[in-house]
């Protein structure tokens, strides 16, 4: 039988990322050499910020039509205290996500096995999330300017761009993550109360693609009133749709409440698989531990994960989701965990999890 061949893009980046992703090299090979059945033939990106130091970009145009051909992209995370925050993103992440049609970004939450939400009152299986965000243009679209610089009169103007195809390209997918959900429920959060525009459209498009999934029972929230009902009342959630912005907001509160953002992974998609997606963790660089050997690679773990179910490897993405869970339910924890253990620590253990877990399929 041949093995099923995969061509993956690495860009460990900055900071952590190096580490983490370097981590999950390791945890993938073990998968590959317990399964024997699927090979990734992974190549390391430099696209960092002392890279970008040095040449003055961090991917080089000629770079556009290789990195297309990739079935997939591992990221660990970009930032560096040398280069500003916008530079780092504007000419990293975002242009990875527009170039590469990666309109939606996909967050699963949930209280892994041994660990506990900081929220008193919740029980583990009452928090169990998955949200769906536009990646694609709101606040991120790049729109807007600042004219009069450097004067008493200087003008910045952001603009938020909201269109009806990815709008409605979003709801739609997120209509069918929650169908395919035991609870097919969906809330939508959205702002139209004072962004009069853009998010009202938002909300008509919505109540136009709820109509082609009557099934699926739905509610909508202002975002504002959303933040409570995540704390409050998590049971009463299970998918949510977002626009970039509120969704980049609301899935790192999500993450802080289902124990640590140290965990928590996401999925930067082209449904249409015309382009490589991109997986990642949600945490950054933290330069203030690199080098340390503390971070915690468990976000990129299920991250990678992540990619192995899009690949088609559903097998081998439970058998590493098993090992993960393993791992969590042990004392072997990083700081963020309130553990003691470094990152290593934590990646043997997935491994020996990963070599001694039994029936990881069933």
């Amino acid at each position: 039988m041949s093995l099923r061949q995969h061509k993956i893009a690495t860009i460990p980046g900055d900071g952590i990322g190096v580490e983490v992703v370097d981590a999950t090299l390791k945890v993938l090979q073990a998968l590959q050499d317990m399964h024997q059945t699927f090979t990734l033939n992974i190549e390391p990106l430099d696209w960092s910020s002392k890279n970008y130091l040095i040449t003055g970009t961090y991917i080089p145009e000629s770079a556009w039509p290789k990195l297309k051909a990739y079935d997939a992209i591992l990221f660990g995370a970009v930032g560096s205290p040398d280069v500003p925050d916008d530079i780092s993103l504007w000419k990293l992440i975002l242009p990875l996500r527009k170039r590469l049609n990666q309109y939606i970004n996909l967050r699963p939450i949930r209280v892994l096995p041994g660990l506990s939400s900081p929220l008193k009152s919740c029980a583990p299986d009452q928090l169990d999330w998955v949200i769906v965000r536009e990646n694609s243009e709101g606040e991120y679209a790049g729109q807007g300017g600042v004219s009069h610089e450097d004067t008493p009169y200087t003008i910045a103007n952001e603009v938020a761009v909201f269109t009806r195809t990815a709008i409605e390209r979003t709801m739609r997918f997120a209509f069918e993550v929650a169908d395919s959900r035991h609870r097919k429920k969906l809330t939508m959060v959205t702002k139209s109360n004072a962004q009069r525009f853009g998010l009202v459209l938002w909300d008509q498009i919505f109540y136009e693609v709820a109509k082609d999934y009557p099934q699926v029972e739905t509610d909508r929230m202002l975002v504002d009133a959303m933040t409570v009902r995540m704390v409050l009342k998590p049971q009463s959630l299970d998918t949510v749709v977002a626009t970039n912005l509120h969704g980049d907001i609301l899935s790192d509160l999500a993450a802080a409440l289902a124990g640590s953002i140290g965990v928590a992974p996401s999925s930067n998609l082209d449904p249409t698989r015309k382009f490589p997606s991109m997986f990642e963790p949600i945490h950054g660089s933290a330069p203030d531990i690199a080098g340390m050997g503390i971070a915690n690679p468990l976000a990129t773990f299920w991250s990678a994960a992540e990619m192995l179910r899009w690949l088609g490897e559903g097998d081998a993405a439970d058998h590493l989701m098993r090992a993960i869970e393993e791992t969590t339910q042990s004392d072997v924890r990083t700081p963020d965990l309130q553990g003691s253990a470094t990152m290593m620590d934590v990646t043997n253990k997935v491994i020996w999890a990963i070599q001694n877990t039994l029936h990881y399929n069933q």
